[in-house]
């Protein structure tokens, strides 16, 4: 949520960002609605201190015993009545207006984020490791899964539909181990703070990091009005939500193993096959709530934390920032790319994120220091460290053999009971 007071003393810098992200300007819009709701909380306010007066007024008549002042008074009081009625109904119109264009605006794309769609202006920063080199043609991982007899697509087809999986043997204990050492890395090396939240979340959780009221349609509802999380991003980020935070206390790093849920709509023809792409998938969330001065260095901080699970499990991948044109909330993304070699390409396995201080206003998300007379908002962060799903499908192509049994990292090891290769 962007603040009104900023686009009244910025409107042309406002604009210039909108533009970095292929948007029409709209601050003029926004500005008449914003003048047009101040001056009708001046007249109603003008009206408040008039009708005290002609209360006080009318107290001193009734104390003469004037019935006909008392009486004047009284008439002209509910003619003002009546009309500041009229001034409620618009105000609550105006104020409605406002708040529903301002909800549905992205944030302002940071300085150094380059200009333009993602597919010709994000840039490439750094590439860590080499591509594996393979006597035979490398399988893609759905191939693989399948042959093992460990993915099973249309097992899952018939329980729930296309886009789920069911993982067996091997497979559903790589899933649960890659949980376990991301989790183990996130909390005892990095600092943060391992959480268990609900997979269930309401209307107000969703708006505060974004999804809605814009993006609705990419969540799953229950009947009851419950969203199910399309990442931990949500619970954790809210736990925040209505708080003024102790400054000491910042920074607070959270981090969370859970099912992520998504209609991916939008994404027909793309990723059929295999995990790439599902309604449902687990990750291991990473979230930091941050003082403003710090977001910046917590986001590069961020960052470094995802790429050394990387560099754990020996894969090979490339860290991207994203164009301006990318992500609702995020004020500057980088997202690191691991390479598939059955596919031939590079895909997205973590995205991490700065979102200033924009879902913390959605959120009222603030906090004081010691002396201050004045709260602050927080900035928040979020990425993947790392998402499960598509780490296993970059483990079975990477580390497939001719035989299309798979070797098991060897970071990964323990966490498989020493199990060092897949049959």
């Amino acid at each position: 949520m962007h603040d009104i007071k900023y686009i009244r003393q910025n409107p042309e810098a406002f604009d210039a960002g909108l533009a970095k992200r292929g948007l029409p300007p709209v601050s003029a819009h926004l500005l008449k609605l914003d003048e047009e709701k101040r001056k009708l909380q001046t007249a109603i306010q003008g009206w408040q201190s008039e009708k005290n007066q002609m209360a006080k007024e009318i107290g001193m008549a009734k104390g003469k015993g004037d019935q006909a002042r008392v009486d004047e008074l009284m008439l002209k009081q509910s003619v003002s009545v009546s009309g500041v009625k009229e001034f409620e109904t618009n105000l609550v119109k105006i104020e409605e207006s406002l708040k529903n264009l301002l909800e549905t605006l992205p944030n302002l794309p940071a300085d150094d984020v380059p200009v333009g769609p993602e597919e010709t202006a994000n840039i490439i920063l750094r590439a860590h490791g080499k591509k594996p080199e393979f006597t035979f043609k490398p399988k893609e991982h759905f191939e693989l899964g399948e042959k093992l007899g460990l993915m099973d697509f249309d097992g899952a087809a018939k329980l729930s539909g296309a886009r789920f999986v069911v993982l067996k043997g091997a497979l559903a204990r790589m899933e649960r181990a890659l949980g376990d050492f991301f989790l183990d890395h996130n909390t005892k090396e990095f600092g943060y703070t391992e959480i268990a939240p609900p997979f269930l979340v309401r209307d107000n959780a969703v708006f505060g990091t974004g999804q809605l009221p814009k993006f609705g349609e990419d969540l799953f509802k229950t009947t009851n009005g419950y969203w199910l999380i399309p990442t931990a991003e949500v619970p954790l980020t809210n736990l925040v939500a209505d708080s003024i935070l102790d400054e000491e206390k910042l920074p607070i790093r959270m981090t969370a193993y859970t099912p992520c849920f998504r209609s991916e709509a939008g994404a027909a023809g793309k990723d059929t096959r295999g995990m790439i792409r599902q309604h449902q998938f687990s990750k291991v969330e990473l979230v930091s709530i941050v003082h403003p001065d710090k977001s910046k260095e917590e986001h590069e901080r961020m960052i470094g934390c995802a790429e050394s699970l990387m560099q754990r499990l020996g894969l090979h991948y490339q860290v991207v920032l994203l164009s301006s044109e990318a992500g609702f909330c995020n004020t500057k993304t980088y997202d690191i790319e691991v390479w598939l070699p059955g596919q031939n390409m590079f895909r997205e396995i973590s995205s991490c994120s700065n979102c200033g201080d924009f879902q913390a206003r959605r959120m009222k998300a603030r906090f004081k220091g010691k002396n201050a007379k004045e709260t602050q908002f927080v900035h928040t962060l979020n990425g993947s460290g790392l998402a499960i799903g598509r780490t296993m499908v970059a483990i079975l192509e990477n580390y497939q053999n001719a035989d299309g049994s798979i070797a098991v990292p060897e970071a990964l090891r323990p966490y498989m009971g020493g199990l060092d290769v897949i049959r």
